[in-house]
């Protein structure tokens, strides 16, 4: 467990991801956080070396929502999400989650704890494990190592059945991960995060450019995931270059320019801004 959290700090994620954060009211102070992003950042800035990949920024993220990040390539987007995954670290600034506990270090093992999963542009799974097995391994409450050796009952095998009919690649339960295709594998990657959604590890959400090289009727299938956990009151942050789905998915646009935040709003206004069409569409 993140020793950043005290107790208070702890009870109060653990509510919110179990009741969702209009029902929190921190204990004492009698102040609801029904308003509050469960997800913000206060002048998050990450430096490498002499480059400045993010500068400053600060967002806020909702529940049941979808944000859109875009930008030009070297906008900062991937740099964003890897500071918010704990992929990479905070060079100052800091997170804010459930509007109440801020974070100033974030560390990629302690996700599961905040309630925070990702995909990746390049898909990381199990590679050496059957398709079942890299579901099973993430119904567990245990953190990752532990969850290899434990026996599975009934209920994750249910999960991990469910989720993998979900995304319609069931009938390659008992494959090898690394022998999947490549559209196959993100399948894989998303009917997991899927499974961590049916045990509560997942309430934030990251999809790093999910459609890139899928099929149509891949693609159809992880639309209607994201829109489906959207609906179920989780917080959605996609990554992603295509103008069609960032306008169909959206709820909310943010746009990155060198590292900063050029724009934040609805989609259809974001995107109709002359600054916008000038640093992204080029036009």
């Amino acid at each position: 467990m993140a020793n950043t959290f005290d107790r208070e700090y702890s009870s109060l994620i653990k509510n919110v991801l179990t009741n969702g954060s209009e029902r929190i009211t921190r204990s004492g102070a009698g102040t609801a956080i029904s308003d509050m992003p469960i997800l913000a950042t206060r002048h998050l800035t990450k430096k490498f070396e002499t480059t400045t990949a993010v500068s400053g920024l600060s967002i806020s993220i909702e529940e049941g929502k979808i944000t859109g990040i875009i930008g030009p390539n070297g906008s900062g987007k991937s740099t964003l999400i890897n500071l918010l995954t704990g992929i990479v670290g905070i060079t100052s600034g800091e997170m804010l989650l459930a509007g109440r506990v801020p974070l100033q270090r974030v560390l990629s093992r302690d996700m599961p704890f905040y309630g925070i999963t990702r995909t990746f542009q390049e898909v990381r799974l199990f590679e050496q494990m059957s398709v079942l097995d890299n579901i099973l391994v993430v119904t567990t409450r245990r953190s990752w190592f532990p969850a290899l050796f434990e026996n599975h009952g009934a209920y994750h095998m249910a999960i991990a059945e469910k989720v993998l009919h979900r995304v319609g690649i069931w009938q390659f339960r008992d494959k090898l991960a690394v022998n999947l295709s490549y559209g196959q594998r993100k399948l894989l990657e998303i009917a997991r995060i899927l499974a961590m959604h049916e045990i509560g590890k997942a309430h934030i959400i990251f999809f790093d450019e999910p459609f890139a090289g899928l099929f149509p009727e891949m693609s159809k299938v992880v639309v209607s995931v994201i829109k489906e956990l959207r609906d179920k009151g989780c917080a959605i942050i996609l990554v992603e270059h295509n103008m069609d789905l960032i306008r169909e998915l959206s709820d909310t646009v943010i746009v990155m320019d060198s590292g900063e935040l050029l724009a934040e709003g609805n989609a259809a206004t974001v995107l109709s801004k002359p600054e916008v069409v000038e640093a992204y569409l080029g036009e």
